[in-house]
């Protein structure tokens, strides 16, 4: 028995010019690519790593509700970083989410992102578990 594939995007023009979507939903196991903190007016979010990486999280996490899914579902995230100096408040932002949870947590640095003012790049797994479960 297969599992259901299901598809999310986000409206951002380039998922449907290039083909990629947002979030993608196989079975019970969830992936939300990589985000950052572009508004949907094209501009970005917040200018310190920390309300960067939380207006990331929070959107993130918008998305696993239109799955199904919630916070307590979160495995693993990866966050990219243009600044590791910036960890202590990527990492503060990411506590007020995940404190509870404890999902795996990798953080690397890298040389840059789409835009100069954009600092944290995240991408989510999840596997959706049914509440008796959890």
């Amino acid at each position: 028995m297969g599992y259901e594939r299901k598809k999310f995007g986000s409206g951002a023009p380039l998922e449907e010019k290039v083909g990629y979507s947002r979030m993608v939903q196989v079975g019970p196991f969830i992936k939300i690519g990589g985000t950052t903190s572009v508004q949907p007016d094209g501009s970005v979010y917040g200018e310190d790593a920390y309300e960067q990486t939380k207006y990331v999280l929070q959107k993130q996490i918008d998305f696993l509700e239109k799955a199904g899914a919630s916070v307590k579902d979160v495995t693993s995230l990866m966050i990219y970083t243009t600044d590791i100096s910036a960890g202590g408040k990527i990492l503060e932002a990411y506590t007020e989410f995940f404190h509870d949870v404890k999902p795996l947590c990798t953080m690397v640095e890298i040389t840059r992102l789409n835009r100069p003012t954009q600092l944290v790049e995240i991408m989510v797994e999840a596997v959706k578990t049914d509440e008796a479960d959890a």
